[in-house]
Protein backbone atom coordinates (compact mmCIF):
# COMPACT_ATOMS: atom_id res chain seq x y z
CA UNK A 1 0.00 0.00 0.00
CA UNK A 2 2.89 2.56 0.90
CA UNK A 3 4.41 1.53 -2.10
CA UNK A 4 1.67 2.09 -4.37
CA UNK A 5 0.96 5.56 -2.79
CA UNK A 6 4.79 6.44 -3.03
CA UNK A 7 3.85 5.69 -6.88
CA UNK A 8 1.11 7.52 -7.25
CA UNK A 9 3.05 10.85 -5.57
CA UNK A 10 5.53 10.33 -8.03
CA UNK A 11 3.14 9.82 -11.32
CA UNK A 12 1.38 12.62 -9.85
CA UNK A 13 4.02 14.84 -9.67
CA UNK A 14 4.91 13.51 -13.51
CA UNK A 15 1.72 15.05 -15.02
CA UNK A 16 1.56 18.01 -12.90
CA UNK A 17 -1.25 16.67 -10.34
CA UNK A 18 -1.57 17.25 -7.03
CA UNK A 19 -2.27 13.17 -5.41
CA UNK A 20 -5.40 14.38 -3.51
CA UNK A 21 -6.39 15.52 -6.99
CA UNK A 22 -5.25 11.86 -8.66
CA UNK A 23 -6.76 10.32 -5.82
CA UNK A 24 -10.08 12.03 -6.76
CA UNK A 25 -9.80 11.35 -10.60
CA UNK A 26 -9.28 7.68 -10.09
CA UNK A 27 -12.60 7.60 -8.14
CA UNK A 28 -14.76 9.68 -10.25
CA UNK A 29 -13.29 7.21 -13.11
CA UNK A 30 -14.24 3.81 -10.92
CA UNK A 31 -17.94 5.84 -10.63
CA UNK A 32 -17.49 5.86 -6.92
CA UNK A 33 -21.04 8.20 -5.93
CA UNK A 34 -19.13 9.71 -3.22
CA UNK A 35 -16.40 10.97 -5.43
CA UNK A 36 -19.09 13.06 -7.59
CA UNK A 37 -20.79 14.01 -4.55
CA UNK A 38 -16.99 15.23 -3.17
CA UNK A 39 -15.90 17.03 -6.72
CA UNK A 40 -20.05 18.82 -6.84
CA UNK A 41 -19.04 19.73 -2.73
CA UNK A 42 -15.73 21.54 -3.67
CA UNK A 43 -16.43 22.97 -7.03
CA UNK A 44 -20.13 23.95 -7.43
CA UNK A 45 -19.75 27.30 -5.62
CA UNK A 46 -17.36 28.64 -7.56
CA UNK A 47 -18.07 27.12 -11.15
CA UNK A 48 -21.18 28.81 -10.39
CA UNK A 49 -19.95 31.84 -9.73
CA UNK A 50 -18.09 32.28 -12.31
CA UNK A 51 -20.58 31.21 -14.77
CA UNK A 52 -22.73 33.97 -13.29
CA UNK A 53 -20.33 36.45 -14.09
CA UNK A 54 -19.45 35.32 -17.55
CA UNK A 55 -22.98 34.64 -19.30
CA UNK A 56 -25.87 37.53 -20.22
CA UNK A 57 -28.31 36.29 -17.69
CA UNK A 58 -27.19 34.99 -14.06
CA UNK A 59 -30.57 33.19 -13.26
CA UNK A 60 -29.32 30.96 -16.00
CA UNK A 61 -26.17 30.00 -14.21
CA UNK A 62 -27.70 27.09 -12.04
CA UNK A 63 -28.68 25.14 -15.30
CA UNK A 64 -25.15 25.74 -16.34
CA UNK A 65 -23.72 24.79 -13.76
CA UNK A 66 -25.71 21.56 -13.77
CA UNK A 67 -24.55 20.92 -16.82
CA UNK A 68 -20.93 21.24 -16.67
CA UNK A 69 -21.06 18.41 -13.92
CA UNK A 70 -22.84 16.63 -16.68
CA UNK A 71 -20.26 17.46 -19.07
CA UNK A 72 -17.29 15.93 -16.03
CA UNK A 73 -19.57 12.88 -15.42
CA UNK A 74 -19.44 11.86 -19.36
CA UNK A 75 -16.00 12.90 -20.37
CA UNK A 76 -13.79 12.11 -16.86
CA UNK A 77 -12.45 9.28 -18.23
CA UNK A 78 -11.05 11.31 -20.76
CA UNK A 79 -9.29 13.41 -18.12
CA UNK A 80 -5.31 12.16 -18.50
CA UNK A 81 -3.70 14.93 -16.09
CA UNK A 82 -2.19 17.54 -18.36
CA UNK A 83 -3.71 20.14 -16.77
CA UNK A 84 -4.86 20.55 -13.16
CA UNK A 85 -8.34 19.08 -12.38
CA UNK A 86 -9.40 22.22 -11.16
CA UNK A 87 -7.96 24.22 -14.49
CA UNK A 88 -9.59 21.01 -16.68
CA UNK A 89 -12.88 21.83 -14.50
CA UNK A 90 -13.22 25.88 -15.45
CA UNK A 91 -12.11 25.39 -19.26
CA UNK A 92 -15.31 23.16 -19.43
CA UNK A 93 -17.47 25.96 -17.24
CA UNK A 94 -16.22 28.74 -19.46
CA UNK A 95 -17.18 26.31 -22.75
CA UNK A 96 -20.46 25.84 -21.73
CA UNK A 97 -20.87 29.71 -20.59
CA UNK A 98 -19.49 30.96 -24.11
CA UNK A 99 -22.09 28.44 -25.75
CA UNK A 100 -24.87 29.88 -23.59
CA UNK A 101 -23.70 33.23 -24.61
CA UNK A 102 -24.09 32.29 -28.65
CA UNK A 103 -27.63 30.80 -27.62
CA UNK A 104 -28.23 34.59 -26.02
CA UNK A 105 -27.10 35.72 -29.15
CA UNK A 106 -29.23 33.73 -31.58
CA UNK A 107 -32.48 33.66 -29.53
CA UNK A 108 -33.09 35.98 -26.61
CA UNK A 109 -31.41 39.14 -27.69
CA UNK A 110 -34.57 40.51 -29.10
CA UNK A 111 -36.45 40.05 -26.37
CA UNK A 112 -34.13 42.26 -23.86
CA UNK A 113 -36.52 45.40 -22.97
CA UNK A 114 -35.14 47.45 -19.76
CA UNK A 115 -32.91 48.58 -19.93
CA UNK A 116 -5.06 42.64 -2.07
CA UNK A 117 -5.64 45.53 -4.01
CA UNK A 118 -5.67 44.58 -7.68
CA UNK A 119 -1.73 43.98 -8.51
CA UNK A 120 -0.44 45.99 -12.04
CA UNK A 121 2.98 45.63 -13.13
CA UNK A 122 3.16 49.70 -13.76
CA UNK A 123 2.52 50.42 -10.13
CA UNK A 124 -0.56 52.52 -10.66
CA UNK A 125 -3.43 52.19 -8.46
CA UNK A 126 -5.68 49.82 -8.86
CA UNK A 127 -9.58 48.86 -8.07
CA UNK A 128 -9.83 46.35 -5.50
CA UNK A 129 -12.11 44.21 -7.06
CA UNK A 130 -12.32 40.79 -4.56
CA UNK A 131 -12.59 43.11 -1.51
CA UNK A 132 -15.26 45.02 -3.29
CA UNK A 133 -17.26 41.81 -4.40
CA UNK A 134 -17.02 40.31 -0.42
CA UNK A 135 -19.28 40.90 2.26
CA UNK A 136 -17.21 41.27 5.25
CA UNK A 137 -19.15 44.53 6.86
CA UNK A 138 -20.75 43.70 10.50
CA UNK A 139 -23.30 46.60 10.95
CA UNK A 140 -26.40 46.64 9.23
CA UNK A 141 -25.91 49.79 7.71
CA UNK A 142 -22.12 48.85 6.44
CA UNK A 143 -24.07 45.74 5.13
CA UNK A 144 -26.46 47.83 2.98
CA UNK A 145 -23.84 50.15 1.87
CA UNK A 146 -21.43 47.55 0.72
CA UNK A 147 -24.16 45.62 -1.19
CA UNK A 148 -24.88 48.62 -2.93
CA UNK A 149 -21.70 48.92 -3.93
CA UNK A 150 -20.73 45.37 -4.97
CA UNK A 151 -24.21 45.33 -6.74
CA UNK A 152 -22.32 48.31 -8.78
CA UNK A 153 -19.10 46.58 -9.46
CA UNK A 154 -21.01 43.82 -10.45
CA UNK A 155 -23.21 46.08 -12.90
CA UNK A 156 -20.03 47.03 -14.23
CA UNK A 157 -18.01 43.87 -14.70
CA UNK A 158 -20.77 42.65 -16.86
CA UNK A 159 -20.18 45.76 -19.38
CA UNK A 160 -16.59 44.96 -19.48
CA UNK A 161 -16.22 43.15 -23.15
CA UNK A 162 -16.33 38.87 -22.27
CA UNK A 163 -12.92 38.62 -23.26
CA UNK A 164 -11.44 41.12 -20.67
CA UNK A 165 -14.19 40.42 -18.21
CA UNK A 166 -13.17 36.42 -18.34
CA UNK A 167 -9.67 37.23 -17.30
CA UNK A 168 -10.54 39.71 -14.34
CA UNK A 169 -12.69 36.94 -13.08
CA UNK A 170 -10.05 34.34 -13.26
CA UNK A 171 -7.27 36.53 -12.38
CA UNK A 172 -8.72 39.00 -9.50
CA UNK A 173 -11.97 36.75 -8.32
CA UNK A 174 -10.62 33.09 -8.49
CA UNK A 175 -7.24 33.72 -7.84
CA UNK A 176 -5.46 31.58 -10.96
CA UNK A 177 -1.84 32.47 -11.75
CA UNK A 178 -1.08 34.10 -15.34
CA UNK A 179 0.26 30.56 -16.64
CA UNK A 180 -2.94 28.85 -15.39
CA UNK A 181 -5.62 31.47 -17.00
CA UNK A 182 -3.28 31.18 -20.70
CA UNK A 183 -3.82 27.18 -19.92
CA UNK A 184 -7.34 27.31 -19.52
CA UNK A 185 -8.36 29.93 -22.37
CA UNK A 186 -5.71 28.74 -25.05
CA UNK A 187 -3.56 31.76 -24.90
CA UNK A 188 -0.02 33.11 -24.42
CA UNK A 189 0.84 34.94 -21.62
CA UNK A 190 1.18 38.25 -23.31
CA UNK A 191 -2.64 37.92 -24.48
CA UNK A 192 -3.33 37.13 -20.87
CA UNK A 193 -1.48 40.39 -19.22
CA UNK A 194 -2.52 42.42 -22.08
CA UNK A 195 -6.40 41.24 -21.50
CA UNK A 196 -6.21 42.04 -17.36
CA UNK A 197 -4.57 45.71 -18.28
CA UNK A 198 -7.21 46.52 -20.27
CA UNK A 199 -9.98 45.36 -18.54
CA UNK A 200 -8.66 46.74 -15.37
CA UNK A 201 -8.78 50.02 -17.25
CA UNK A 202 -12.10 49.40 -19.02
CA UNK A 203 -13.80 48.19 -15.43
CA UNK A 204 -12.07 51.40 -13.10
CA UNK A 205 -13.83 53.71 -16.32
CA UNK A 206 -16.86 52.29 -15.81
CA UNK A 207 -17.01 52.15 -12.35
CA UNK A 208 -15.98 55.82 -11.92
CA UNK A 209 -17.90 57.01 -14.55
CA UNK A 210 -20.92 55.23 -12.49
CA UNK A 211 -20.17 57.63 -9.69
CA UNK A 212 -19.52 60.50 -11.20
CA UNK A 213 -23.01 59.88 -12.69
CA UNK A 214 -25.75 62.34 -11.68
CA UNK A 215 -27.97 59.38 -10.43
CA UNK A 216 -25.54 58.81 -7.34
CA UNK A 217 -25.08 62.57 -6.19
CA UNK A 218 -27.68 61.69 -3.81
CA UNK A 219 -25.40 59.44 -1.92
CA UNK A 220 -24.39 59.90 1.51
CA UNK A 221 -21.18 60.50 2.95
CA UNK A 222 -20.66 57.12 3.81
CA UNK A 223 -21.62 56.30 -0.04
CA UNK A 224 -19.20 58.31 -1.40
CA UNK A 225 -16.20 57.61 0.49
CA UNK A 226 -16.71 53.50 0.02
CA UNK A 227 -17.58 53.74 -3.44
CA UNK A 228 -14.47 56.35 -4.21
CA UNK A 229 -12.03 54.88 -1.73
CA UNK A 230 -12.65 51.34 -2.81
CA UNK A 231 -12.49 52.05 -6.54
CA UNK A 232 -9.08 54.61 -6.40
CA UNK A 233 -7.16 52.26 -4.07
Amino acid sequence: MMQAGIAMSHLANVIGISVEDAALVADLKAGYEGAFALLIGQYHHPLYSLIARSINDPADAADITQEVFIKVFRSIRGFHGESSLRTWLYRIALHEASNQRRWWSRHKRQEVTIDSPLEQEDGDNNICLSSMLADESNSPFDNVAQAEVRERVEAALRQVPEAFRTVLVLREIEGFAYEEIAEILNVNLGTVKSRLTRGRAALRALIVGESNSPKNNIATPFDLRTSEEMVMQ
